[in-house]
């Protein structure tokens, strides 16, 4: 993702916010057009779950959800920034529920995938913005997913150190980079799920996934004897 094209809100006064982008002037909306901007990713959302991502242009995303495309436009300049940002909302969303108290770096994944068994649409859009992020022309879709990796990268291996801490002394994981594991557990979790979409039933993310549970835990688990 282009980081002159993001706009993040960086203060409130008056009514007005003030959105700033990383390299470029700031740029002040109205509570009524965040509103606005809101309720089309909203829209946009649950278009995706339902049908997918494919053929999907402003145009006719705009047609089915019934805004013109000058204003579809007016909030986002292009078909890339409108995918990224509805699945940024749909992630900070679905992150309100929070993982388990108890939940393992591996079972973190496993809640998530959990909860797309429903929303085949939008794992449809996620893997639509990793292939897309492959490629130079998609240089702000290649920013976000980078961006997400590193991130949730970062997540898993706090949990997976916090893991070997507490084996400490104990057979298992505790010679594994906690990077090096949180890289496979995403690997496993985003190869499993384009399995899952192309072949529902024969392939159970969840329970794939908690095989690598077991094998990262080593014999430390009751679960794993």
């Amino acid at each position: 993702m282009i980081k002159s094209q993001l706009l993040r809100p960086s203060s409130y006064d008056g009514g007005v916010t003030t959105e700033t982008a990383a390299d470029g002037p700031a740029r002040r909306s109205y509570p009524k057009g965040v509103r606005r901007r809101q309720q089309i990713l909203d829209s946009v959302i649950a278009l995706l779950a339902q049908r997918g991502v494919d053929r999907a242009s402003l145009r006719t995303v705009g047609e089915a959800i019934g805004v013109s495309h000058s204003a579809l436009r007016h909030y986002f300049s292009s078909r890339d920034e409108l995918l990224v940002e509805a699945y940024r909302t749909h992630e900070g969303q679905a992150a309100g529920d929070g993982p388990s108290a108890d939940s393992s770096a591996v079972g973190v994944i496993i809640e998530a995938a959990e909860r797309n068994r429903s929303i085949p649409g939008l794992v449809e859009l996620y893997a639509t913005l990793s292939t897309d992020a492959l490629q130079e022309q998609h240089g702000l879709t290649r920013e976000f997913v980078r961006g997400r990796f590193r991130s949730l990268r970062a997540t898993l291996a706090g949990l997976i150190a916090e893991e070997q801490r507490a084996r400490a002394g104990q057979a298992g994981a505790a010679g594994i980079d906690p990077m090096d594991a949180a890289a496979l557990v995403i690997a496993a979790s985003d190869g499993l799920q384009i399995q899952w979409l192309l072949d529902p039933d024969a392939v159970d993310v969840g329970r794939s996934l908690a095989i690598l549970d077991r094998l990262l835990a080593g014999s430390t688990r009751p679960e794993a004897i």
